[in-house]
Order: C-alpha cells, then structure tokens, then sequence
C-alpha cells in the first residue's frame, strides 16, 4: 500500500517538476537563472527515479541517471547564486563540478572504493548548501530588492531542511545496511519533494518578473534626474543626494541601516527610492556609483599619482584592497593600477577600451 502511494506521489512529483520547466523555458526568464533552474528540475527528476527500489533503473542506464540525480546540489546552489546577484569565479564552479564528477566516477566505476564516492558527493552537496546559506543570509541586508529578500530568508530554511533529511536519511541506509527497506521514509521523502517543486513553482511563478528576466543596468544619474518623484520621495531623494554630495558614501562600514539613520527616515522608505525609483538593486552597487567615480578622478589625477591604491581604497569607505579592487573592475572593466597608466600614461600600458576623459 505504502509503496504504492510512494509511486503515485513520485510520479505527480515528476509532471509537475516537468511542467514548471516548460512554463519556465516558454518564458523569458535569463540564461544564467533558466539554465540552473532546468539542471535543477531534471536532477530532482532523476532524484525520484533514482532514490527508491521502485523505480531506479539497472544497467547501462543507473551511471546515467545516478549523474543527474546527484547534481540537484550544484545546480541549486548556482541557481541561488545567479539570483541573489553573486555569481561565483568560473574557476569555482569548475572546480566544484569536477569534484561531482570525480565522487560520482568513484562511487560507479571504483566497486572497492565505492563509499569513498558516496561521502565526496555527499560532503560536496553539503558544503554548497552551507554556502548558500551564507550568501543568502550574510547579504541580505544589501539587497533592495524586497521580494528577494523574502526569499533569501525561506529558500535557505526550505533548502537545509530537505537537503538536511536527504542526507541524513541516506547516511543512515549506509551505515545501516537498510537500503531499500523503509517505505514510509521513502514516502516521506516523496512528499516532501513533491512540496518542495510545489512551493518553489509557485513562489518563482509569482516573484517579479524583474528576479528573472533580463533587465538593465542600474539607473544612471542623468535617468534618476528624470524620474518622477512624490514630495515625500521629493524630500528624501534631495536629503540623499545633499548626504552623498557631503562625502558619507566614505563612511566606512556603512549600510543602508547607517544611512537611513543618518537621514532620519526609515529604512523600508529609502529602500524602496534606491531601489523602485532609483533603479539600484544593491545598496553596494549604489555607493560604487559615487565610491568609484571619485576612485576613477584621483586615479587619473597627476598630482596624486603617487598616492598609494590602498590610502584611496581605504579613504573611500572599503574595508580591504580586494573589495575595492573587484568593485572597481566590475564598474570599469579593468584594475586601478591599470586605470591609472591608462589615464595618465606611462610604460608598460596594457590594451583596454578607451575611457572618457576624467576633467580634473
């Protein structure tokens, strides 16, 4: 009785898992979101093919369906990345599939080493989801974005949950030697995957388009001079704008928490004019608008040449020289120390496109 339930809800699992990918790929969701979201969907399809005596295939087949059941992890933490706007090195994401890839050769090909494959995977999976985790909740503050921040909150809680029970519950048939024994834990594992597909369909189908689609780039100044704005927002936008003007972007450590403080208005209020009227999505990238263009002026300033990149990284607020460095290619397309012979000339000057004279 009990397996047949497990069948049946397994099976429900599977179709909706399937149609949830198709309405995804008939939309106009971006690559870098739509391409994990689909290696997500067809891994927890092979997942519940995969993970119980009823249905797991034998043969040439199982190598085959074991790959794809065992990347949910991968997929779902880059997934996670790519949504929460922080996509890791392609170095890392290399590295991280080649160490699936190894886990699941040995636990496949290696018969006397078999459960060496089996904790790779497993301590892999784990260590992407801890990760996430700390993405998600360590920069949640950043993001201005509200919706997003709603689901930095459950997605973690959602994922470790089940992520959690899965690998406790396939530990435990290895230690166990139970394999293939406990039907109602399969059942529940069933259900709690058939949820999980439910749950994430719909909060991704009803999320904001602008989580998932292409969309611009942050608003520049001469965009958030023309933006229609309330008085209140009136008011605020102009007491933002005096406090930028007097240099509090150089505050070290500072955070939308710090700057609506300063402003005296509350933090929902000047989340919502940096983000729905401003157009910025992260309280980072807005300040890197006016960190790095006072970066780029003294960069290209003869006179200060000779100032060292890590006085002007610290000067404008960054905690260390990395930080400041990556902000700044990611605004620019180069490094500082490139910036500046490109700006002011000298030997050894690499390639890069042309930058706009800076007027000093």
């Amino acid at each position: 009785m009990i397996e047949s339930i497990d069948y049946s809800v397994r099976l429900i699992a599977i179709g909706a898992g399937l149609l949830l990918l198709a309405m995804l790929v008939a939309g106009e969701v971006r690559q870098k979101i739509l391409i994990p979201i689909c290696g997500m969907i067809v891994g927890v399809t092979g997942y519940l093919v995969n993970s119980t005596p009823l249905m797991a295939p034998t043969g040439p087949l199982d190598p085959v369906v074991d790959a794809i059941s065992i990347s949910v992890p991968f997929w779902l933490w880059l997934f996670a990345r790519n949504l929460f706007e922080r996509e890791p090195e392609r170095r890392i994401v290399l590295i991280v599939a080649l160490v699936f890839i190894a886990g699941w050769a040995i636990a496949n090909f290696i018969a006397p080493i078999w459960t060496l494959g089996f904790y790779i995977l497993h301590l892999a999976g784990l260590g992407l989801i801890v990760d996430l985790v700390r993405v998600a909740l360590t920069d949640r503050d950043d993001d201005l974005i509200e919706q997003r921040r709603v689901i930095r909150l459950w997605l973690p809680l959602l994922v470790a949950a089940q992520a959690g029970g899965i690998l406790s519950f396939e530990i435990y048939e290895l230690i166990s030697d139970t394999e293939g024994q406990s039907s109602f834990a399969y059942l529940i594992n069933s259900l709690l995957i058939f949820m999980l597909i439910l749950f994430s369909g719909l909060a991704l189908l009803r999320t904001d388009p602008e989580l998932l689609v292409d969309s611009e780039e942050d608003a520049t100044a001469d965009e958030q001079q023309r933006i229609d704005l309330s008085p209140a927002e009136t008011v605020l936008h102009d007491k933002l704008v005096a406090a930028m003007n007097e240099g509090y972007y150089r505050t070290p450590g500072l955070t939308i928490a710090l700057l609506s403080e300063h402003l005296d208005t509350p933090e929902h209020r000047l989340r919502a004019l940096i983000n729905r009227r401003l157009g910025h999505r992260n309280f980072s990238a807005f300040l890197n608008r006016y960190r790095i263009a006072e970066a780029r002026a003294k960069l290209a300033n003869r006179d200060s040449v000779d100032l060292p990149v890590l006085t002007i990284a610290m000067d404008l607020g960054y905690n260390s020289l990395p930080t400041f460095n990556r902000a700044f290619k990611s605004e620019t397309g180069t490094t500082p120390s490139d910036y500046r012979r490109e700006a002011i000339g000298g030997e050894e000057t690499p390639e890069f496109p042309a930058e706009p004279a800076v007027q000093n």
